[in-house]
Protein backbone atom coordinates (compact mmCIF):
# COMPACT_ATOMS: atom_id res chain seq x y z
CA UNK A 1 0.00 0.00 0.00
CA UNK A 2 1.08 3.65 -0.32
CA UNK A 3 2.88 5.37 2.51
CA UNK A 4 1.44 8.46 4.09
CA UNK A 5 2.86 11.28 6.10
CA UNK A 6 2.63 10.96 9.82
CA UNK A 7 3.47 7.28 9.96
CA UNK A 8 5.88 7.90 12.80
CA UNK A 9 2.89 8.12 15.11
CA UNK A 10 2.69 4.34 15.00
CA UNK A 11 6.30 3.79 15.99
CA UNK A 12 5.26 2.95 19.53
CA UNK A 13 2.46 0.59 18.53
CA UNK A 14 4.51 -2.50 19.28
CA UNK A 15 6.17 -3.27 22.62
CA UNK A 16 9.75 -2.02 22.66
CA UNK A 17 12.78 -2.76 24.83
CA UNK A 18 16.19 -1.15 25.21
CA UNK A 19 17.52 -3.26 22.36
CA UNK A 20 14.35 -4.51 20.65
CA UNK A 21 16.19 -6.45 17.98
CA UNK A 22 15.98 -10.07 16.94
CA UNK A 23 18.36 -12.22 18.87
CA UNK A 24 18.59 -9.93 21.91
CA UNK A 25 17.77 -11.25 25.34
CA UNK A 26 15.01 -8.66 25.75
CA UNK A 27 13.27 -9.33 22.45
CA UNK A 28 10.05 -11.36 22.74
CA UNK A 29 8.79 -12.79 19.45
CA UNK A 30 5.56 -14.13 20.91
CA UNK A 31 4.54 -10.80 22.45
CA UNK A 32 5.40 -8.99 19.24
CA UNK A 33 3.29 -11.41 17.24
CA UNK A 34 0.36 -11.04 19.62
CA UNK A 35 0.58 -7.29 19.43
CA UNK A 36 0.51 -7.33 15.63
CA UNK A 37 -2.57 -9.54 15.66
CA UNK A 38 -4.32 -7.35 18.21
CA UNK A 39 -3.63 -4.19 16.19
CA UNK A 40 -5.00 -5.74 13.02
CA UNK A 41 -7.96 -7.31 14.83
CA UNK A 42 -8.80 -3.92 16.33
CA UNK A 43 -8.83 -2.41 12.85
CA UNK A 44 -11.11 -5.17 11.56
CA UNK A 45 -13.50 -4.60 14.45
CA UNK A 46 -13.55 -0.87 13.81
CA UNK A 47 -14.30 -1.43 10.14
CA UNK A 48 -17.15 -3.82 10.94
CA UNK A 49 -18.71 -1.26 13.26
CA UNK A 50 -18.33 1.56 10.73
CA UNK A 51 -19.80 -0.37 7.78
CA UNK A 52 -22.87 1.48 6.49
CA UNK A 53 -25.20 1.75 3.51
CA UNK A 54 -22.31 2.76 1.26
CA UNK A 55 -21.28 -0.88 1.37
CA UNK A 56 -24.75 -1.93 0.17
CA UNK A 57 -24.49 0.62 -2.66
CA UNK A 58 -21.18 -0.91 -3.72
CA UNK A 59 -22.68 -4.40 -3.70
CA UNK A 60 -25.64 -3.25 -5.80
CA UNK A 61 -23.39 -1.47 -8.30
CA UNK A 62 -21.20 -4.55 -8.74
CA UNK A 63 -24.18 -6.90 -9.00
CA UNK A 64 -25.74 -4.75 -11.72
CA UNK A 65 -22.87 -4.85 -14.20
CA UNK A 66 -22.97 -7.08 -17.26
CA UNK A 67 -19.22 -7.48 -17.47
CA UNK A 68 -16.45 -8.11 -14.96
CA UNK A 69 -14.94 -6.51 -11.89
CA UNK A 70 -11.54 -5.11 -12.87
CA UNK A 71 -9.39 -4.98 -9.74
CA UNK A 72 -6.35 -2.73 -9.77
CA UNK A 73 -3.75 -1.47 -7.33
CA UNK A 74 -0.04 -0.72 -7.12
CA UNK A 75 2.60 -2.32 -4.90
CA UNK A 76 1.18 -4.24 -1.95
CA UNK A 77 -2.29 -3.15 -3.05
CA UNK A 78 -1.62 -4.98 -6.28
CA UNK A 79 -0.71 -8.19 -4.49
CA UNK A 80 -3.88 -7.93 -2.41
CA UNK A 81 -5.84 -7.06 -5.57
CA UNK A 82 -4.84 -10.29 -7.30
CA UNK A 83 -6.24 -12.32 -4.43
CA UNK A 84 -9.41 -10.20 -4.39
CA UNK A 85 -9.97 -10.81 -8.11
CA UNK A 86 -9.50 -14.55 -7.58
CA UNK A 87 -12.01 -14.56 -4.71
CA UNK A 88 -14.61 -12.71 -6.76
CA UNK A 89 -14.14 -15.02 -9.74
CA UNK A 90 -14.46 -18.18 -7.65
CA UNK A 91 -17.65 -17.02 -5.92
CA UNK A 92 -19.73 -16.13 -8.96
CA UNK A 93 -18.57 -12.60 -9.81
CA UNK A 94 -16.35 -12.60 -12.93
CA UNK A 95 -13.20 -10.61 -12.20
CA UNK A 96 -9.60 -10.08 -13.24
CA UNK A 97 -6.63 -8.05 -12.06
CA UNK A 98 -5.14 -5.33 -14.27
CA UNK A 99 -1.81 -3.86 -13.24
CA UNK A 100 -2.09 -0.05 -13.36
CA UNK A 101 1.33 0.46 -14.95
CA UNK A 102 0.61 -2.12 -17.64
CA UNK A 103 -2.78 -0.52 -18.18
CA UNK A 104 -0.99 2.65 -19.29
CA UNK A 105 0.81 0.64 -21.94
CA UNK A 106 -2.09 -1.10 -23.66
CA UNK A 107 -3.89 -3.11 -21.02
CA UNK A 108 -6.63 -0.50 -20.75
CA UNK A 109 -8.03 -2.46 -23.68
CA UNK A 110 -8.94 -5.20 -21.19
CA UNK A 111 -11.52 -2.89 -19.62
CA UNK A 112 -14.87 -2.53 -21.40
CA UNK A 113 -17.89 -0.32 -20.89
CA UNK A 114 -19.71 -3.30 -19.37
CA UNK A 115 -17.14 -3.62 -16.57
CA UNK A 116 -16.63 -1.98 -13.17
CA UNK A 117 -13.26 -0.98 -11.78
CA UNK A 118 -12.39 -1.66 -8.13
CA UNK A 119 -9.29 0.41 -7.30
CA UNK A 120 -7.22 -0.06 -4.14
CA UNK A 121 -4.98 2.58 -2.54
CA UNK A 122 -4.48 3.35 1.12
CA UNK A 123 -3.36 6.93 0.48
CA UNK A 124 -5.66 7.46 -2.49
CA UNK A 125 -2.84 9.32 -4.23
CA UNK A 126 -1.17 6.52 -6.19
CA UNK A 127 0.02 8.20 -9.41
CA UNK A 128 0.02 4.95 -11.42
CA UNK A 129 -3.78 4.79 -11.08
CA UNK A 130 -4.31 8.09 -12.87
CA UNK A 131 -4.70 6.61 -16.36
CA UNK A 132 -7.22 4.00 -15.24
CA UNK A 133 -9.22 6.64 -13.37
CA UNK A 134 -9.19 8.90 -16.41
CA UNK A 135 -10.26 6.01 -18.63
CA UNK A 136 -13.19 5.25 -16.32
CA UNK A 137 -14.34 8.85 -16.39
CA UNK A 138 -13.98 9.11 -20.17
CA UNK A 139 -16.05 6.00 -20.92
CA UNK A 140 -18.47 6.18 -17.97
CA UNK A 141 -17.12 2.98 -16.39
CA UNK A 142 -18.24 2.67 -12.75
CA UNK A 143 -15.39 3.22 -10.28
CA UNK A 144 -15.52 1.79 -6.75
CA UNK A 145 -12.52 2.50 -4.56
CA UNK A 146 -11.17 1.18 -1.27
CA UNK A 147 -9.07 3.96 0.27
CA UNK A 148 -7.79 5.19 3.63
CA UNK A 149 -8.45 8.90 3.02
CA UNK A 150 -11.80 10.28 1.94
CA UNK A 151 -10.19 13.58 0.91
CA UNK A 152 -7.80 11.88 -1.51
CA UNK A 153 -7.78 12.38 -5.28
CA UNK A 154 -8.88 8.79 -5.88
CA UNK A 155 -11.83 9.07 -3.51
CA UNK A 156 -12.91 12.35 -5.10
CA UNK A 157 -12.97 10.71 -8.56
CA UNK A 158 -14.91 7.61 -7.48
CA UNK A 159 -18.58 6.71 -7.79
CA UNK A 160 -18.52 4.76 -4.52
CA UNK A 161 -15.95 5.15 -1.74
CA UNK A 162 -15.33 2.38 0.78
CA UNK A 163 -13.26 3.93 3.55
CA UNK A 164 -10.71 1.98 5.56
CA UNK A 165 -10.56 2.61 9.33
CA UNK A 166 -8.04 5.13 10.61
CA UNK A 167 -5.81 2.67 12.42
CA UNK A 168 -1.99 2.40 12.61
CA UNK A 169 0.03 -0.09 10.67
CA UNK A 170 1.30 -2.94 12.83
CA UNK A 171 4.87 -2.22 11.75
CA UNK A 172 6.63 -0.40 14.66
CA UNK A 173 8.00 2.13 12.16
CA UNK A 174 4.60 2.57 10.56
CA UNK A 175 6.12 1.82 7.17
CA UNK A 176 5.32 -1.77 6.13
CA UNK A 177 1.72 -2.16 4.88
CA UNK A 178 0.21 -4.54 7.41
CA UNK A 179 -3.02 -3.33 8.99
CA UNK A 180 -4.06 -1.54 5.80
CA UNK A 181 -3.59 -4.61 3.60
CA UNK A 182 -5.40 -6.84 6.08
CA UNK A 183 -8.49 -4.64 6.28
CA UNK A 184 -8.52 -4.12 2.50
CA UNK A 185 -8.56 -7.86 1.92
CA UNK A 186 -11.23 -8.40 4.56
CA UNK A 187 -13.45 -5.67 3.15
CA UNK A 188 -13.20 -7.17 -0.33
CA UNK A 189 -14.04 -10.60 1.12
CA UNK A 190 -17.15 -9.03 2.62
CA UNK A 191 -18.07 -7.68 -0.82
CA UNK A 192 -17.54 -11.06 -2.45
CA UNK A 193 -19.68 -12.95 0.07
CA UNK A 194 -22.44 -10.33 0.00
CA UNK A 195 -22.50 -10.67 -3.80
CA UNK A 196 -22.52 -14.46 -3.49
CA UNK A 197 -25.64 -14.30 -1.33
CA UNK A 198 -27.30 -11.62 -3.42
CA UNK A 199 -26.87 -13.72 -6.56
CA UNK A 200 -27.93 -16.97 -4.92
CA UNK A 201 -24.60 -18.58 -5.80
CA UNK A 202 -24.71 -22.11 -4.34
CA UNK A 203 -22.54 -25.19 -3.90
CA UNK A 204 -23.38 -26.37 -7.41
CA UNK A 205 -22.01 -23.18 -8.93
CA UNK A 206 -19.04 -23.31 -6.60
CA UNK A 207 -18.28 -26.81 -7.80
CA UNK A 208 -18.17 -25.65 -11.44
CA UNK A 209 -15.33 -23.26 -10.57
CA UNK A 210 -13.50 -25.67 -8.22
CA UNK A 211 -13.18 -29.02 -10.02
CA UNK A 212 -9.69 -29.75 -8.73
CA UNK A 213 -8.15 -30.63 -5.40
CA UNK A 214 -9.78 -31.66 -2.15
CA UNK A 215 -12.46 -29.00 -2.46
CA UNK A 216 -13.41 -30.25 -5.90
CA UNK A 217 -13.81 -33.78 -4.57
CA UNK A 218 -16.22 -32.56 -1.91
CA UNK A 219 -18.36 -30.92 -4.57
CA UNK A 220 -18.74 -33.97 -6.82
CA UNK A 221 -22.41 -34.79 -7.33
CA UNK A 222 -24.05 -38.20 -7.14
CA UNK A 223 -24.99 -38.12 -10.83
CA UNK A 224 -21.29 -37.90 -11.73
CA UNK A 225 -20.49 -41.20 -9.99
CA UNK A 226 -23.63 -43.33 -10.20
CA UNK A 227 -24.11 -46.38 -12.42
CA UNK A 228 -27.06 -46.03 -14.76
CA UNK A 229 -29.14 -47.54 -17.57
CA UNK A 230 -28.18 -51.16 -18.32
CA UNK A 231 -25.89 -51.29 -15.29
CA UNK A 232 -28.86 -51.05 -12.91
CA UNK A 233 -29.69 -54.36 -11.16
CA UNK A 234 -33.51 -54.43 -11.17
CA UNK A 235 -36.20 -57.10 -10.77
CA UNK A 236 -39.98 -57.22 -10.29
CA UNK A 237 -41.86 -58.07 -7.10
CA UNK A 238 -42.69 -61.58 -8.33
CA UNK A 239 -39.24 -62.42 -9.68
CA UNK A 240 -37.96 -65.67 -8.18
CA UNK A 241 -34.98 -65.58 -5.88
CA UNK A 242 -33.10 -67.78 -8.36
CA UNK A 243 -33.45 -65.05 -10.99
CA UNK A 244 -32.68 -62.39 -8.38
CA UNK A 245 -29.32 -64.09 -7.76
CA UNK A 246 -28.62 -64.23 -11.50
CA UNK A 247 -29.33 -60.48 -11.84
CA UNK A 248 -27.25 -59.66 -8.77
CA UNK A 249 -24.35 -61.74 -10.10
CA UNK A 250 -24.54 -60.22 -13.58
CA UNK A 251 -24.54 -56.59 -12.39
CA UNK A 252 -21.90 -57.20 -9.70
CA UNK A 253 -23.04 -54.49 -7.28
CA UNK A 254 -24.07 -56.77 -4.44
CA UNK A 255 -27.78 -55.97 -4.60
CA UNK A 256 -30.88 -55.65 -6.77
CA UNK A 257 -33.68 -53.13 -6.67
CA UNK A 258 -37.25 -54.44 -6.59
CA UNK A 259 -39.81 -52.55 -8.68
CA UNK A 260 -43.56 -52.43 -8.25
CA UNK A 261 -46.02 -52.47 -11.14
CA UNK A 262 -45.58 -48.70 -11.63
CA UNK A 263 -41.80 -49.00 -11.98
CA UNK A 264 -41.15 -47.40 -8.62
CA UNK A 265 -38.56 -48.70 -6.17
CA UNK A 266 -40.37 -50.85 -3.63
CA UNK A 267 -37.40 -52.50 -1.93
CA UNK A 268 -33.86 -53.77 -2.18
CA UNK A 269 -32.28 -57.23 -1.87
CA UNK A 270 -28.68 -57.55 -0.75
CA UNK A 271 -26.36 -60.45 0.03
CA UNK A 272 -27.39 -60.01 3.65
CA UNK A 273 -31.10 -60.45 2.78
CA UNK A 274 -30.29 -63.72 1.01
CA UNK A 275 -28.41 -65.02 4.03
CA UNK A 276 -31.17 -64.01 6.43
CA UNK A 277 -33.77 -65.93 4.39
CA UNK A 278 -31.65 -69.01 3.77
CA UNK A 279 -33.89 -72.10 3.59
CA UNK A 280 -34.56 -75.11 1.39
CA UNK A 281 -37.17 -73.24 -0.64
CA UNK A 282 -35.25 -69.94 -0.90
CA UNK A 283 -34.72 -70.13 -4.67
CA UNK A 284 -38.44 -70.38 -5.32
CA UNK A 285 -39.47 -67.45 -3.10
CA UNK A 286 -40.56 -64.24 -4.89
CA UNK A 287 -38.46 -61.11 -4.46
CA UNK A 288 -41.19 -59.42 -2.44
CA UNK A 289 -40.80 -62.03 0.32
CA UNK A 290 -37.13 -61.41 0.98
CA UNK A 291 -36.60 -57.74 0.08
CA UNK A 292 -35.97 -54.93 2.55
CA UNK A 293 -38.77 -52.40 2.10
CA UNK A 294 -38.30 -48.61 2.01
CA UNK A 295 -34.54 -48.66 1.41
CA UNK A 296 -32.42 -45.56 1.83
CA UNK A 297 -32.21 -43.55 -1.40
CA UNK A 298 -30.84 -40.25 -2.63
CA UNK A 299 -31.35 -37.79 -5.49
CA UNK A 300 -28.96 -37.32 -8.39
CA UNK A 301 -28.39 -33.64 -7.52
CA UNK A 302 -27.10 -34.44 -4.04
CA UNK A 303 -23.39 -34.14 -3.30
CA UNK A 304 -21.46 -37.39 -3.13
CA UNK A 305 -20.33 -36.50 0.40
CA UNK A 306 -23.99 -36.31 1.40
CA UNK A 307 -24.60 -39.77 -0.08
CA UNK A 308 -21.59 -41.11 1.80
CA UNK A 309 -22.99 -39.70 5.04
CA UNK A 310 -26.32 -41.43 4.41
CA UNK A 311 -24.59 -44.76 3.72
CA UNK A 312 -22.39 -44.42 6.81
CA UNK A 313 -25.15 -43.88 9.34
CA UNK A 314 -23.80 -45.51 12.51
CA UNK A 315 -26.97 -47.42 13.38
CA UNK A 316 -26.98 -49.36 10.10
CA UNK A 317 -24.21 -48.63 7.59
CA UNK A 318 -24.76 -49.75 4.01
CA UNK A 319 -22.47 -50.01 0.99
CA UNK A 320 -24.86 -49.35 -1.88
CA UNK A 321 -27.79 -47.02 -2.46
CA UNK A 322 -30.24 -46.36 -5.29
CA UNK A 323 -30.58 -42.94 -6.84
CA UNK A 324 -34.20 -42.09 -7.56
CA UNK A 325 -36.30 -39.52 -9.37
CA UNK A 326 -40.01 -39.52 -8.47
CA UNK A 327 -39.46 -42.86 -6.69
CA UNK A 328 -38.10 -44.42 -9.91
CA UNK A 329 -34.50 -45.69 -9.85
CA UNK A 330 -32.29 -43.80 -12.30
CA UNK A 331 -28.93 -44.86 -10.88
CA UNK A 332 -27.10 -46.71 -8.16
CA UNK A 333 -24.13 -45.59 -6.08
CA UNK A 334 -21.64 -47.87 -4.31
CA UNK A 335 -19.44 -46.68 -1.48
CA UNK A 336 -16.42 -47.78 -3.54
CA UNK A 337 -17.45 -45.31 -6.27
CA UNK A 338 -17.10 -42.51 -3.71
CA UNK A 339 -13.77 -43.77 -2.41
CA UNK A 340 -12.31 -44.13 -5.92
CA UNK A 341 -13.29 -40.52 -6.64
CA UNK A 342 -11.54 -39.33 -3.49
CA UNK A 343 -14.77 -38.47 -1.69
CA UNK A 344 -14.34 -39.19 2.01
Amino acid sequence: MDLEEGVTSTMSALPRTDLDVAGSAAFNSVETGRCVLRIEADALGAMAEALDETFAVAVDRIAAIRGRVIVTGMGKSGHIGRKIAATFASTGTPALFVHPAEASHGDLGMITSDDLVLALSNSGETPELADIVGYCRRFAIPLVVIVGRVASALAQAADVVLLLPDRPEACPMGLAPTTSTTVTLALADALAIALLKKKGFDAQGFGVFHPGGKLGKKLIKVEQLMHRDEALPLVDLDTSTADVILEMTAKRLGCVGVLDSAGQLSGIITDGDLRRHMSSDLLSLPAVDIMTSSPRTIGADALAVEALAVMNQPDRPITVMFVIDDFRPIGILHVHDCLRAGVA
